[in-house]
Order: C-alpha cells, then sequence, then structure tokens
C-alpha cells in the first residue's frame, strides 16, 4: 500500500492482459479496476487509479455471493464504482482469480457439526508462496509441517519458496537446508536473516514488477521482519519470541497487500497456528514426488503400499531410501484430503435432496393452484 493517496500505474500492481480481458468481459458500466490491498470483514482498501479508496461491498454482489470465498480477498482485481470526492467506493463484481491461497477454515460449528468443511481463501493472485520457517531453535522448524504447506501452496497455482529464516542463529545452517531439500523436490531453498540483512537478493529475485508474493508461516518466523527488510524501513510491527518455546505472537492481525520499492507487490499475512488442508490430491502428488515415483514401480498398480509382494514405497523404507517419517506423513496428508472430499460430496447430495425437494414442493403448490 502506498502513503496516501497515491495513484499507481496498474501494472504495477501486478494488472495484465488476463484481467484486462475480465474486466471488460464483465460490462459493468461506470466502474474502474482495482486491486484489494487491504480487507477487515466487509470493508476493504482498494487501490486504482483514483489512488486508495475505501471500499464496501455492493448490495448485488452480496446477495450473489453464496459462500465467502465469492468475496474479495487481499490480492483480489474487482470492479469498483468510485465516488472520488469522497475517496470512497463500492466493489460491484470481483474479477476471477489466476490463483489463491486457501484453506480449510478451522473450527467453527459447521465443523463441530461434522458439516461441510468451510474455505478460507488467505490471498488471491499470487505468483510466489515463501514458505517460511525459524532457525531460532523451538518448534518452528519443522519437516512435517512444511510438507503440508507444501500441499497447499502447490494447490493454490503460484510457485513455493521454502525460506529459513534466522539463519544467523543456525551453527549448522548447511545440513539444515539439505533437510529441507529433500522433503521439497524441485523446490527452490534459501536461507536468510531479516535481522543481519543476509540473503534478501535471493528472495528480490522472485519480486519481479507486476509480480506478487506473500509469505507464510507461524508466528514468530519472521515474515514482518522480511517485508520490513525488503523495504528497507520498519513499516510493520514485529514481535518478540518467547524464550520459553520460541514462539511468537500475531503482530499481524490482519492481511495486506504491500508495492515494493523496486517493483513487485508482497502479501503480509498472520501466522497461522493451524492448517487444514483444502483441495485435490494433485498438490500432494507434487510435494511428495519421490514416493509418487517409488509408487509408479509397484508390482500393482492398486498398490496400497502395507503388505503387498513387490511394493517398492515398503521396499525403499527397509534398504533406508524413504524416511518413514516422511510415507506417514504422505499417507496422514492423503486421508485428510480424501476424508474432506467425502464430506463435501456428502454436503452437495444433501444440497441436491433439498433442491429437488423445493421444486416438488413448489410444482405440488402450482398444481393445487391451477386446480
Amino acid at each position: 500500500m502506498t502513503p496516501g493517496n497515491t495513484t499507481v500505474n496498474l501494472r504495477e500492481l501486478g494488472w495484465d492482459d488476463f484481467f484486462d480481458g475480465e474486466f471488460h468481459r464483465a460490462g459493468i458500466p461506470d466502474t474502474i479496476p482495482a486491486r484489494v490491498i487491504l480487507q477487515h470483514k466487509d470493508l476493504c482498501m482498494v487501490q486504482g487509479e483514483y489512488g486508495e479508496l475505501s471500499a464496501t461491498i455492493s448490495g448485488r454482489l452480496r446477495y450473489r455471493a453464496n459462500t465467502d470465498v465469492a468475496y474479495p480477498v487481499v490480492g483480489d482485481w474487482v470492479a469498483i464504482k468510485p465516488q472520488s470526492n469522497e475517496n470512497k467506493g463500492v466493489i460491484q463484481a470481483v474479477l476471477p482469480r489466476k490463483s489463491s491461497f486457501s484453506r480449510q477454515a478451522s473450527g467453527g460449528r459447521h465443523r463441530l457439526s461434522g458439516g461441510p468443511a468451510q474455505e478460507q481463501v488467505v490471498a488471491a493472485n499470487i505468483d510466489t508462496v515463501f514458505l517460511v520457517s525459524g532457525l531460532d531453535g523451538g518448534r518452528n522448524l519443522n519437516l512435517r509441517r512444511m510438507e503440508r504447506y507444501l500441499t497447499l501452496a502447490w494447490n493454490s497455482g503460484a510457485r513455493p519458496v521454502i525460506v529459513l529464516n534466522k539463519a544467523d542463529l543456525c551453527p549448522e545452517i548447511e545440513s539444515v537446508i539439505k533437510e529441507a531439500e529433500g522433503i521439497a523436490s524441485g523446490v527452490p531453498v534459501h536461507a536468510s536473516s531479516a535481522t543481519e540483512k543476509l540473503g534478501l537478493d535471493e528472495l528480490r529475485k522472485y519480486i519481479i514488477r507486476g509480480s506478487t508474493a506473500t509469505l507464510l508461516g507461524q508466528s514468530g518466523v519472521g515474515k514482518s521482519a522480511i517485508i520490513n527488510a525488503l523495504l528497507g524501513t520498519e513499516r510493520l510491527q514485529v514481535g518478540a519470541v518467547r524464550e520459553s518455546d520460541r514462539q511468537g505472537r500475531h503482530t499481524t492481525t490482519g492481511r495486506e497487500l504491500i508495492l515494493l520499492p523496486g517493483g513487485g507487490t508482497v502479501i503480509d499475512t498472520p501466522g497461522m497456528r493451524e492448517i487444514q488442508l483444502r483441495g485435490d490430491e494433485e498438490g500432494l502428488k507434487d510435494t511428495f514426488d519421490d514416493i509418487e515415483q517409488l509408487a509408479g514401480h509397484c508390482r500393482f498398480s492398486d498398490c496400497r503400499h502395507d503388505n503387498e509382494p513387490g511394493c517398492a514405497v515398503r521396499e525403499a523404507i527397509e534398504i533406508g531410501v524413504l524416511d518413514p517419517s516422511r510415507f506417514e506423513s504422505y499417507r496422514r496428508l492423503q486421508r485428510e484430503l480424501r476424508h474432506q472430499a467425502a464430506r463435501e460430496d456428502y454436503s452437495a447430495n444433501q444440497e441436491e435432496k433439498l433442491r429437488w425437494k423445493r421444486i416438488s414442493r413448489w410444482a405440488k403448490q402450482m398444481r393445487k393452484h391451477n386446480r
């Protein structure tokens, strides 16, 4: 977000031919394109050719948005009807997303009652996802959690990059990098130190003009500190880490899109204590590419990798090629995704039954009326 009410070139914010085509296809009169740079419940701040505007959601959009996913989030491009004299506007439509990072919303009455899982979109139209872990001890560096983050990142449509922050506090940085590379086939792994300004040039290479990156990770891993270092100013509040367990507090409470001086934008997000998976198993296949390749050599195409003869995965575990804890992580995440898919299928079937009940009831009323 730029200071004051300064206008910026839309291309700097990530506008391209894809969004231009979608905006003209929407064809909503008296609207202009703008990008959501800050969101708090039903109120957004957007940036466009009129500068920064405080924006509300139109009644039409609210009526047509049958799920939270359809509401604007930080990173979205929207069609807005400006009220320039008041620095306000009304969002009339959300343009289709090129990518989105979403998770299953934790808690809530739907989940407690066994109802449908609720999707929460964290940020939209992202090119690069920096998955940040801390190297200052405690529970921040966790390979199993990193596999979960990678699965979510692959499902988002953005490119994942692993960032091992606070490298100045880790005496065995090379071995830690190798550990991370071992569970992230083809994914770049970079060590950095926001406080010491180390490794930042490598991260800047991903945030070119017109691109958008977001930083994801637990509280205390240094996401806001990295953004401050990239900005060259202490813009975002940075919290202390508890000495007892090296865990941080939630210094970032909302999501914000920030324009960097050298071009490109970053989205700051709150720390996530609980990550529930969403999406299909394609992201899982990308994260566990080594296991997928091994499974292709099993004797039976439907091998469950339990006690079947000729199981290449079990053989790899026995000879020490595959870490058994990595395989168990793969199976756990696979079960989680399949359980979620089953719940969503059940929910869709229930909705379809209710729909036909309403149609049947309406048809009976019409027959009575026409007698």
